[in-house]
């Protein structure tokens, strides 16, 4: 306890100190995230203006593009400003800042794609009652259900760190605001937010886990059912792009806070952590867009008519 002081800013050591390779991850990093915005808006705003796509399963998907926005932009432009920076302190305030809205929208993101899952489970297994069970008023139920549970996480997290106190040097071998290299500053005995963190991370993980998985079993139930190829492939190929999209982010997510803390190099743990939290945002519109026949028409449709 003899260097733990109160703490007004941390220092966000970042991928490398060779200027060279700063340069090129800026416009790798930069290049990245002008697509993740622009390709999960453009997603966004097709679905809002194509009546024919507004059914539960592109309201979700409208919530997991807006929540890949955000997810994006609380990491990545401080990522870019300390790549071409000496200066990488940041307050107290914004760490925690950033770190707040980080697990909201991390958590309501499993929350959706398990509500995603649900969706589909309802529309193939149960076909006659989709649109009672997934009316417009469940679904709004659903997606606040989902940014609830992400605000009850942030709130239990981040009250019971703001009680620590930090030992110096206050440096963080990270390159965005995360939990777990702030708890390895405490100074005082962190045993109840790792609790917290264990507890409320791990709670939606395994329920958002085992949504998923139940409906996937009960859809794969009903898909062996269907006697025709075809028909097995046409319903099969209306999950593929969630299937994708979930496998990308529970396995990310799950290598990077769920392995031992001694497991892992640094340099590999900030490389999953890159994938995660500024590639998958990128690559779920391209997915969606790519594997979703009704997506690829109705985008060449306004394409074809615009001007």
């Amino acid at each position: 306890m003899e260097n733990s002081s109160i703490v007004t800013e941390f220092i966000l050591l970042g991928m490398t100190d060779n200027p060279w390779l700063a340069v090129l991850l800026f416009g790798v990093f930069f290049t990245v995230y002008i697509i993740t915005v622009m390709g999960n808006l453009c997603l966004v705003v097709l679905i809002r203006i194509s009546s024919h796509l507004h059914t539960p399963m592109y309201f979700f998907l409208s919530n997991l593009s807006f929540l890949d926005i955000c997810f994006s932009s609380i990491t990545t432009p401080k990522t870019l400003e300390n790549l071409l920076s000496h200066l990488r302190e940041i307050s107290f305030l914004g760490y925690m800042t950033q770190m707040s809205l980080f697990i909201v929208f991390a958590s309501a993101e499993c929350n959706v794609l398990a509500s995603m899952a649900y969706d589909r489970y309802t529309a193939i297994c149960h076909p006659l009652l989709y649109h009672v069970t997934m009316s417009r008023v469940h679904c709004l139920l659903l997606v606040a259900g989902c940014y609830l549970g992400g605000l009850v996480n942030m709130v239990a997290v981040t009250t019971s760190i703001t009680q620590l106190s930090f030992c110096q040097p206050h440096t963080l071998p990270h390159f965005f605001c995360d939990i777990l290299p702030l708890l390895a500053l405490a100074c005082s005995d962190p045993w109840l937010t790792q609790i917290l963190v264990v507890g409320c991370g791990g709670f939606t993980l395994v329920t958002s886990i085992v949504v998923i998985l139940v409906s996937y079993v009960y859809i794969l139930m009903t898909i062996l059912g269907i006697p025709s190829p075809s028909g097995k492939q046409k319903v099969f190929s209306t999950c593929a792009s969630h299937l994708t999209a979930v496998s990308l982010y529970y396995g990310t997510t799950m290598y990077t806070y769920l392995q031992p803390s001694q497991h892992g190099s640094q340099a590999g743990n900030q490389i999953v952590s890159v994938f995660y939290a500024m590639m998958i945002p990128m690559l779920n519109p391209l997915i969606y867009s790519l594997r979703n026949e009704e997506v690829n028409l109705t985008l060449k449709k306004i394409l074809r008519n615009s001007p």
